[in-house]
């Protein structure tokens, strides 16, 4: 259960109609479009980094570490964090 302003629960209803389908199922197709895109981003983000890498001289493979390396950093800072760090 969620609560919405009037201007966004009168944008929903409108969808609603156009589309001819339920609120709900417009909630759910813009939940997964507003995810598809921030995939599509996070993509094109890294597609930025390589050829930023690439043009620096860097290798591929040294930019996938790289990229592995701040992964697995990240994903250790969030388990110090929250006091579950295993290793």
């Amino acid at each position: 259960t969620f609560a919405l302003d009037e201007k966004t629960m009168l944008s929903l209803k409108k969808l609603a109609h156009i589309w001819h389908v339920s609120q709900a199922e417009v909630v759910r197709k813009a939940v997964e479009m507003a995810e598809r895109e921030m995939e599509q981003l996070k993509q094109e983000k890294l597609k930025q980094l390589y050829r930023y890498h690439e043009k620096r001289g860097m290798k591929t493979e040294t930019a996938e570490a790289y990229l592995n390396e701040v992964a697995e950093n990240r994903s250790e800072w969030g388990r110090e964090r929250m006091g579950k760090r295993t290793e």
